[in-house]
């Protein structure tokens, strides 16, 4: 990837507005066409959203979609419309006892609005500000509640696979968790065991470094300094680490780039929570040094195989080691090429990795040479993205982000007419985290309070 080194939140500006003034009309659109009782929209087909029966995992990126819009742009109708939904829809979702997608759906409806309303800018209502504690302080729990042992004592947040299957998806998803234990709440367990949601947020964090990301430091033949696998497998009869596997991505010996965002974003996330964390409630995990070096460790490595195996204008492919990459030639010294007759980009994967590149960079401190390097980085995928061929204008997509991928071998992905591979299309966590993406930048341009899950 080739980082401009002059770019600055403020330059984003316009395009930001343009990102904000489309989205608007995109929420509408959605509302008008996806009912909550017809399934939740997960991706376009020749531009308009459908569903996609596997989990509702992205109901939440629908709802949230509106909040976020009321916090770039002060428009009450999207604080309406996201609340509403919010809280007569997303019940279901806060004791789900199926996914591990807590983080996505809730902290995205219920924690936005919480967040909002610790911020000053949803007016203070005791009641209100109490039925969204509980919603997550629940989900936290339930999340919590879905443990799998592995060998050494530890455990994981196990995925819709079942109690084999680590994900590494999942780190972004423990804002649950993180939010939840802010709150004060644990996870009652048998003969009342109080079980900390901060322990389970570490040690899932740590279990996630240590078999989903690679440090060069040859686990296997194909061990590279950040490279991650999708989905560790463990054996739940005595808790070994058996092999990696992957879902969604080529194979388990390669990097499927949206799984790598996870991460980038995840662990500098968890960072600045942990930052508001005190020494004493770490200590029972190796305390905070022990626990902070885990985590920059991975972060970094994430964020530097990001840097290394995504072309210059940091959108990526949707895997590092798509057979058909072999046809493109020296495709990471060009701009990437959603049109190419190969292999797809992944737009939804540089929105996800701008926003940990860019709290990488913050986290480290933007005066200092590494956290420099990965604040230009985010700064400069936000220029690709905000921008065509990737920001989507036209009135009739309902996408935001064009240009995604969801679950390539499975061919879910629409082709249209005349091309070899998807693209052209959205899915709803790449338009949700596009614009978090432009909010947290937006914040940053006009010199407002910093964003975070958590409402530092």
């Amino acid at each position: 990837m080739m980082v401009n080194d002059s770019l600055t939140a403020a330059d984003l500006q316009g395009k930001i507005d343009r990102l904000w003034e489309a989205s608007a009309a995109k929420i509408d659109s959605i509302e008008q066409t996806c009912p909550p009782d017809a399934g939740a929209p997960v991706y376009t087909v020749e531009g308009r959203y459908t569903a996609r029966g596997w989990t509702e995992w992205t109901q939440g990126f629908q709802y949230g979609a509106a909040i976020l819009q009321f916090d770039a742009t002060g428009d009450k109708s999207y604080l309406d419309l996201g609340r509403s939904r919010t809280t007569r829809h997303m019940a279901s979702h806060l004791s789900h006892i199926g996914v591990h997608d807590h983080g996505f759906n809730n902290v995205s409806t219920y924690g936005n609005l919480w967040r909002l309303m610790g911020e000053g800018k949803i007016s203070e209502d005791a009641g209100e500000r109490s039925f969204y504690e509980v919603a997550l302080q629940v989900s936290g729990a339930v999340q919590a509640a879905r443990w799998q042992r592995a060998a050494d004592g530890t455990g994981y947040v196990y995925s819709f696979n079942g109690p084999h299957s680590l994900f590494v998806d999942t780190i972004r998803s423990c804002r649950a968790l993180s939010v939840a234990h802010r709150l004060g709440h644990v996870l009652m367990g048998e003969h009342d065991e109080k079980i900390s949601l901060l322990g389970r947020m570490i040690e899932h964090a740590a279990n996630t470094a240590k078999y989903n990301v690679y440090y060069g430091e040859g686990r296997d033949s194909y061990d590279l300094w950040g490279r991650t696998v999708h989905e560790s497998i463990f054996n739940t009869n005595d808790g070994q680490y058996r092999c990696p596997s992957t879902q969604q991505g080529y194979s388990p010996f390669s990097t499927w780039t949206r799984g790598l965002a996870w991460a980038i974003a995840g662990y500098p996330e968890q960072l600045e929570f942990l930052a508001t964390v005190d020494d004493a409630e770490l200590e029972p995990y190796g305390g905070r040094a022990a626990v902070e070096q885990m985590m920059l460790k991975a972060a970094r490595a994430t964020a530097d195989f990001y840097l290394e195996h995504t072309p210059v204008d940091g959108v990526p492919y949707w895997d590092t080691g798509a057979p058909g990459l072999a046809h493109l030639g020296d495709y990471l010294s060009r701009p990437a090429d959603p049109y190419n007759e190969h292999e797809p980009v992944d737009s939804s994967a540089a929105a996800i990795a701008a926003q940990g590149l860019l709290r990488l960079g913050h986290y480290l401190g933007v005066d200092s040479t590494d956290g420099r390097r990965y604040w230009q980085a985010g700064l400069t995928v936000c220029d690709t993205i905000f921008d065509a061929p990737y920001l989507s204008t036209d009135p009739n997509h309902q996408g935001l982000l064009l240009h995604a991928v969801y679950h390539r071998p499975n061919g879910w992905d629409h082709i249209a007419a005349g091309q070899k591979v998807p693209n052209g299309e959205a899915c709803m966590w790449g338009d949700y985290h596009a614009r978090e993406l432009a909010l947290y930048v937006q914040r940053v341009a006009r010199d407002e309070r910093y964003y975070t899950f958590f409402g530092s």
